[in-house]
């Protein structure tokens, strides 16, 4: 799964490695997103602009629009029959920005979080879908990460990780209209070797900790893939 994730870097690096996409300015810069808080996206129906929504999709024919952060992640395996998922993924699908996410080990009962980031220092794209719930004339946009089974180094930290989005042809296909076929046959792990993983501060388990010290590198590597 995903559970957390940040974004800490410069419009500019989001316009190099995304050039369809106006940043803005002053983009609010997170080292510890959380389920149910606003992160940036980019949906398939404004994809010149960046937008900063709901992590934890509300379904469009929810009862309420409350965010419960219950579908935080979407599964792909089965994601084009689930209620929640099955039109966003053929309708409503979006790039989820970050520059790493972050998964914990439990070690004698403590969580041990690490961060995991792309080893060529790029951008990193994870696959998602977003909704519009509406029902009160107070419309609340929403998504959901898309995620898939480990590649070989993130194998040993957790069964599950986000669907990648590596190449600009693959983050602009990914917002174009396709075939429901077309769309799950991006729904893969990325190559092997393609990540760098180490372990970060404990005080990344609260969501009030939100500070440049969260992407410090603490000693004990977990840099699975070089082990190997």
């Amino acid at each position: 799964m995903c559970g957390r994730f940040s974004l800490a870097v410069s419009e500019t690096k989001i316009q190099q490695e995304l050039p369809f996409v106006d940043p803005g300015t002053n983009i609010r810069k997170s080292y510890n997103i959380a389920p149910t808080q606003h992160a940036y996206v980019v949906t398939d129906d404004q994809p010149s602009h960046m937008q900063y929504i709901t992590w934890g999709l509300i379904p469009y024919w929810a009862e309420e629009g409350k965010n419960s952060g219950k579908l935080i992640n979407a599964r792909a395996e089965g994601i084009e029959s689930k209620p929640s998922f099955r039109v966003p993924v053929r309708k409503r699908r979006c790039l989820v920005l970050a520059d790493s996410f972050y998964e914990w080990r439990t070690v004698d009962h403590q969580k041990i979080p690490y961060r995991i980031l792309p080893r060529d220092g790029s951008l990193l794209v994870m696959a998602g879908i977003w909704d519009l719930w509406d029902k009160e004339g107070y419309p609340v946009k929403s998504f959901s990460i898309i995620t898939t089974t480990p590649n070989l180094e993130l194998s040993s930290l957790h069964n599950r990780m986000p669907v990648m989005l590596q190449t600009l042809e693959e983050r602009l296909a990914w917002l174009e209209p396709m075939e429901i076929e077309e769309v799950l046959a991006f729904l893969h792990p990325p190559k092997d070797g393609a990540y760098h993983i180490y372990r970060v501060s404990e005080e990344l388990n609260s969501p009030s900790h939100n500070t440049p010290e969260l992407h410090k590198e603490l000693p004990e590597n977990l840099d699975l893939f070089s082990q190997r």
